[in-house]
């Protein structure tokens, strides 16, 4: 499809309610011309965790006031449009329904062609948005919800080299944070903590690196914290602020040092690739990203970040998927269903576990 293509995205598929506006010109580097993110920080943070039925309910009520926002930011109407994307898949069930709903709506309102957009391909094809980059590369999905090493080798061809069989890194960032007395989201506290601590004063273990390939475990970290800290507490009575900052710095470093061995382990499997992309809101700790680096300058291939606002959840990906959906040929289609799981290789074994960020794909 070679025509200037201009797409509402829609993304509600865990605790962020979002819409963007993104027009591919042919010839020219895309546009995000709007990114609404509305967090819902403030509503979970009682419960230590998101609530299912609570994020629903401030999608349903947000959504419409989001889109409106977009559509007036990036100066388009409805009548401008060329299409709808919306996240199918996965996440939440009840927010993701919230997003196809009025998704299908707008699109039957207007018979706009409307695109199913998996929510893990939004953020594995983030890079051809941000870079531009050609296929094959490979692209770390690594959050509070999702941690899969995947070969994307065209708009709709992911092959998954391994993934986290229980928590995500982010969901074992959150409960370190919790089990220290930490604000949520944890990643940023633990992260904050870990600068001022001893990273060598704690060991803790790093899963399945006795093991090949590239599959991860991050749910004993989290215990061994649990029984260090506690062992503290029965020697000392409580722990000091210097125990925390070094319990978080030897926490840090178990998960950037299992990421890293795996990055050199996915690296090595695919061969020549144009790059290593990284996305996800853990892609934003300091510590992590610069040993994803080296472990990619090792390989000789070139680290791609997209700016943190484009790693975390949000619709500018969706919009996207949805123009490089279009523009592959693949058929618009309003009959689709809305999916907690929806892995992107169907050939892969399931994956373990799901965690309260959401399904794991």
């Amino acid at each position: 499809m070679n025509r200037t293509l201009t797409l509402l995205g829609i993304e509600s598929s865990c605790d962020d309610t979002a819409a963007a506006v993104v027009r591919l010109t042919p010839g020219e580097t895309p546009l995000i011309l709007s990114s609404e993110v509305l967090g819902q920080t403030s509503l979970h943070a009682a419960f230590g965790g998101v609530v299912p039925e609570i994020a629903a309910r401030a999608h349903a009520e947000r959504l419409d006031g989001c889109v409106e926002d977009a559509l007036a930011h990036a100066g388009v109407t409805l009548d401008g449009l060329d299409g709808i994307a919306v996240t199918a898949g996965p996440g939440l069930i009840g927010g993701v329904l919230s997003g196809v709903m009025l998704a299908r709506g707008l699109a039957a309102a207007r018979r706009l062609p409307l695109m199913a957009v998996n929510h893990l391909a939004g953020h594995a094809l983030t890079p051809r948005l941000t870079d531009g980059i050609g296929f094959p590369y490979v692209m770390l999905l690594v959050s509070g919800g999702h941690c899969q090493f995947l070969l994307v080798e065209g708009v709709d061809r992911f092959r998954r080299l391994g993934g986290t069989i229980d928590d995500a890194p982010g969901e074992a960032f959150d409960k370190t944070a919790k089990l220290l007395g930490l604000p949520q989201p944890g990643g940023p506290a633990v992260e904050a903590e870990a600068l001022l601590g001893d990273p060598k004063r704690f060991h803790f273990p790093r899963p399945l690196l006795d093991r090949p390939g590239c599959d991860m475990s991050f749910s004993g970290l989290k215990t061994a914290l649990l029984r260090a800290r506690d062992a503290l507490i029965a020697e000392k009575g409580g722990i000091t602020l210097q125990d925390r900052r070094d319990l978080c710095a030897g926490f840090q470093a178990a998960v950037a040092e299992v990421l890293a061995i795996k990055t050199d382990r996915a690296l090595a499997m695919v061969g020549d690739v144009t790059a290593l992309a990284v996305a996800g809101g853990v892609a934003a700790n300091k510590t992590i990203r610069a040993m994803l680096e080296t472990a990619s300058a090792r390989h000789g291939t070139p680290f791609l970040a997209p700016p943190l606002r484009l790693c975390t959840d949000n619709a500018a990906m969706i919009a996207w998927a949805g123009i490089e959906r279009l523009r592959a040929g693949i058929a618009p289609s309003s009959d689709f269903v809305a999916r907690p799981r929806w892995p992107l290789d169907d050939t892969a074994p399931a994956l373990l576990g799901s965690g309260k960020k959401g399904a794991k794909a």
